[in-house]
C-alpha cells in the first residue's frame, strides 16, 4: 500500500462519463473544456457546470500556495490535491500534471512516480511537459495503460530554459520544430496536447496534422478545445496583470473581500450573530437557567 493510503473515495461515475478514449473519440464533433481545480469544493462545481477534462495543475504551485513558479511542486504535494478534487469528479475526466523533475530522468523514473501518482491518488491520467525528448517516457505509461496529456509550447517548468514565460514558435523554424514535438508524442500515444502561448496559426497547422486532441492556451481557436486556470477566469489571482488569453467570468476576490469586509462590520456593531443564528432551549428551562 501507498505510504498515502488508500485512495479516497469516489463518486460513483455516471453513465457516460468522460475517459480519454470517449474525448478522443469526440474529436471533430464537438469542442472539448478544461479547466483546472485543486480541492474538492472546486472539482464539485467545475463537474457539475459540464466541463470536459478537470486538470489538476501544478499551478497550485503559484495560485493556490503562492509561488512565483511551478518548479518547487512536488510529488506529494500533486498527489494531496489530486486525491481532493478526485473525492468531488463523478463525470469529467481527471488528469494530473507529473511535476518537475519526475519523469525528465527517463523512463525508470516516470514509470515509478507515475505508478505513484496513480495509486496514491486515484487519477487515471497524466500530464507532461516537452516533446520528442519525453516520448521514451510517454510510450512506457501509455504501454503501462496510464493515459498521457502532452504540453507544449510554453512550459512552466522548462521556463528558466525559455527565457521566462514568453510566446514560443513565433518563427517558420520554431514552428515546425513545435510540429514535429507534437507528431512526436502522438506517435509516442499522447491521447490530447496542450499547446500553450503559441500564434494561431501555428496551433491552427498543428492541429490539421494531427490525429489527436489539442488544448489550447493562447493558442487561438482553431484547437480542438480551451483551458484556463479555474482562479484566473473566476478572478481570484491577485491583483495584476494577467495573461493575453486569460477572459474573465466572474470577480470573486472582490466579492470575497466585500463579503468579509460586511461581517467584520457586523461582528464589531454587534448585528451579527442575530436571532435566527443562534440556537435556542426549551422555555421552561431558561426560566430554570435564570433563576439560578
Amino acid at each position: 500500500m501507498s505510504v498515502y493510503g488508500l485512495p479516497p473515495a469516489q463518486p460513483a461515475a455516471r453513465e457516460g462519463a468522460n475517459t480519454a478514449s470517449s474525448l478522443l473519440a469526440a474529436r471533430g464533433q464537438r469542442k472539448i473544456a478544461m479547466i483546472t481545480a485543486y480541492d474538492y469544493p472546486s472539482a464539485l462545481m467545475v463537474d457539475a457546470a459540464g466541463v470536459d477534462i478537470v486538470l489538476v495543475g501544478d499551478t497550485f504551485g503559484m495560485v493556490v500556495l503562492g509561488r512565483c513558479d511551478t518548479v518547487s511542486v512536488t510529488l506529494a504535494e500533486v498527489i494531496h490535491h489530486t486525491r481532493a478534487v478526485i473525492a468531488g469528479v463523478s463525470r469529467a475526466l481527471v488528469v494530473a500534471d507529473m511535476p518537475f523533475m519526475t519523469y525528465e530522468g527517463g523512463v525508470a523514473q516516470a514509470m515509478e512516480n507515475a505508478a505513484e501518482l496513480v495509486r496514491a491518488s486515484g487519477v487515471r491520467a497524466v500530464k507532461m511537459e516537452g516533446g520528442k525528448i519525453i516520448a521514451p517516457q510517454v510510450r512506457a505509461l501509455v504501454d503501462a495503460g496510464i493515459p498521457v496529456m502532452g504540453h507544449i509550447g510554453l512550459t512552466p517548468q522548462r521556463s528558466a530554459v525559455l527565457g521566462g514565460f514568453k510566446v514560443q514558435g513565433k518563427t517558420a523554424a520554431a514552428a515546425e520544430a513545435l510540429a514535429q514535438d507534437a507528431l512526436a508524442l502522438q506517435e509516442a500515444g499522447c491521447f490530447c496536447i496542450v499547446l500553450e502561448a503559441i500564434p494561431p496559426i501555428v496551433a491552427e497547422r498543428i492541429t490539421a496534422r494531427l490525429r489527436i486532441l489539442t488544448i489550447g492556451i493562447g493558442a487561438g481557436a482553431a484547437c480542438d478545445g480551451q483551458v484556463l486556470v479555474l482562479h484566473d477566469m473566476l478572478g481570484l489571482t491577485p491583483a495584476g496583470p494577467l495573461p493575453r488569453f486569460v477572459r474573465q467570468y466572474a470577480h470573486l476576490a472582490e466579492d470575497g473581500r466585500k463579503a468579509v469586509a460586511r461581517y467584520v462590520q457586523e461582528v464589531r456593531d454587534g448585528s451579527f450573530p442575530a436571532a435566527e443564528h443562534c440556537y435556542s432551549m426549551p422555555e421552561e428551562e431558561e426560566l430554570a437557567l435564570r433563576g439560578l
